[in-house]
Order: C-alpha cells, then structure tokens, then sequence
C-alpha cells in the first residue's frame, strides 16, 4: 500500500474505493483533500462519470472535519448540496 493511501485511509468515512477514486482524481493526501476541497473533488468525481452519491460529498467534508459524515449539521450538507448542484450545472454547460 502507497503511504499516502494509508494517509487517506486513516481519514474517517474514507475506504480502500473512496481513496481510489480520489487517486483517480489527482487527490493522494490529506493536503491535496484539503486544497481541492469536497465540493471540488466531489465534482470532479462525478465529471469523470464516476457515479458518486451525495454521501460521497459529505464523507469527503467529514473526512476533514474528523466527524461522521452523517452527524454533519443538515444546514451545511443542504450547503453542500447546493454548491456541488451549481458547479455540477456550470460543468454539464460546457
């Protein structure tokens, strides 16, 4: 296993299939995940045409945050949520 893999790993809600679709993406530590950020990264997922639920998204900004990602507060998925939905929409025009 590649360190920064084991890096990522140890981030909770991250797995073996969610680091490897952030590796897919370029993101291969912790810095990287925080640079690019979960709405950036979920996007660019999802502009890969991996098929990525919202779950995803908010894994990601747990991840960051040290918290499960269902125990975020439900104003900052809706956050989420709407940021991801605008770029997703900007993407999807070009």
């Amino acid at each position: 296993m590649h360190p920064s893999q084991s890096e990522l790993l140890k981030l909770k809600n991250l797995g073996l299939a969610s680091v490897n679709i952030l590796h897919s993406i370029g993101i291969r530590t912790c810095d990287d995940l925080r640079r690019v950020g979960p709405v950036e990264a979920f996007t660019s997922i999802r502009g890969r045409g991996i098929n990525a639920s919202r779950v995803l998204l908010y894994a990601l900004q747990g991840a960051l945050l040290d918290v499960h990602w269902n125990d975020l507060d439900p104003d900052l998925k809706r956050r989420l949520a709407n940021e991801a939905d605008q770029m997703l929409a900007r993407q999807d025009q070009n």
